[in-house]
C-alpha cells in the first residue's frame, strides 16, 4: 500500500487476529513482533516482510508468515548463546534503572507515542534492571600513539542513532566520521555503497582518513532501498536475504544487530 495509516492499521488488524488464532498454530501476537523488529534494524529485510504481510492480510495465506517467523524472529540455541552476550554487554556497559517502577513509567510513556516495539524492546532488555553487578565506567581510550578511529553512520539509523555517532566522534580525539545521507541501517561498510566501501578500503590499506575540518570528514549517498520481490515465492526469505548485500553481516550479529 501508498497510505502509511492503512498499512499500519492493517498491521494491527493481522497481529489482533493472530493473537486470537496463531498464524499455522506458530505465530500469535508475540512471535508476529518477533518477526517484524528486525527489519527496524535492517531494510535488507523489507521485501520478505512485506510480502508475508500481504500474502496474510491481502489472500488469507498463513504460511508465507510463518516462514518469515522461522527466518526473523525464531531463535535456536545459537541466538540464546548471542542474547547471552548481547545482554551481559548492555547492562555492564550501560547505566540501567535498577527500579523496575521507572521501567514501567517509561516505557508507558513512550508506548502513548510509539508503541509499537516498546515493551518486545523493554522485555528484551529487561535483565539490566535486575543485573547482579553494577555498571561500569567508560573505559579511558585516549592514546595518540594508535591510527585514527574510522567512523561510519547513516543519518536515519533508528537503532543506533546518528546523535551517538557525533558523541563518539567528539569524544575520540583525532578520529575521522563518515556520514551516509538518508541511510537507515548501521554496519553500514561492505554492503553495496562505494562510496562508504572507498573510505573503508584506503583506512584498511594504510591507515589514511578524510580530514574535513568540519564536524563531519565526507558524506556518502545512501545505498538504494530495497526493491519489492520480483515474484511471490521464488525464494525462501532466508535464502534470498542472504544473498543481498550487508545481509551476512546483519545474521552474524543478529537480526537486532
Amino acid at each position: 500500500g501508498t497510505d502509511p495509516a492503512k498499512v499500519e492499521a492493517k498491521w494491527y488488524a493481522m497481529r489482533k487476529a493472530v493473537a486470537k488464532k496463531p498464524a499455522g498454530g506458530k505465530v500469535g501476537a508475540s512471535e508476529l513482533e518477533d518477526t517484524f523488529v528486525p527489519g527496524g534494524y535492517y531494510n535488507g529485510y523489507w521485501p520478505y516482510l512485506a510480502e508475508a504481510f500481504a500474502a496474510y492480510v491481502n489472500d488469507k495465506k498463513s504460511d508465507p508468515l510463518v516462514e518469515a517467523y522461522q527466518n526473523f524472529g525464531a531463535v535456536d540455541a545459537s541466538g540464546d548463546n548471542g542474547y547471552s552476550v548481547y545482554a551481559s554487554v548492555q547492562c555492564r556497559d550501560s547505566s540501567w534503572p535498577r527500579d523496575w517502577n521507572q521501567w514501567r513509567k517509561d516505557n508507558w510513556a513512550v508506548y502513548d507515542k510509539a508503541p509499537f516495539m516498546v515493551w518486545n524492546n523493554a522485555w528484551y532488555n529487561a535483565p539490566c534492571a535486575f543485573w547482579p553487578t553494577d555498571s561500569l565506567k567508560p573505559v579511558h581510550v585516549a592514546n595518540d600513539k594508535l591510527p585514527p578511529v574510522l567512523l561510519f553512520q547513516a543519518t536515519n539509523d533508528a537503532a543506533t542513532p546518528y546523535e551517538g555517532g557525533a558523541t563518539v566522534h567528539r569524544l575520540l580525539a583525532g578520529s575521522s566520521f563518515v556520514v551516509e545521507q538518508g541511510g537507515g541501517n548501521h554496519g553500514i561498510t561492505l554492503a553495496g555503497n562505494a562510496c562508504l566501501d572507498k573510505y573503508l578500503a584506503a583506512y584498511l590499506s594504510d591507515g589514511t582518513v578524510p580530514r574535513s575540518g568540519g564536524p563531519i570528514d565526507a558524506v556518502c549517498p545512501k545505498t538504494p532501498d530495497p526493491k519489492p520481490l520480483s515474484s511471490k515465492g521464488a525464494l525462501s526469505a532466508k535464502a534470498a536475504s542472504a544473498s543481498e548485500g550487508g545481509a551476512a553481516l546483519h545474521e552474524l550479529i543478529g537480526f537486532r544487530g
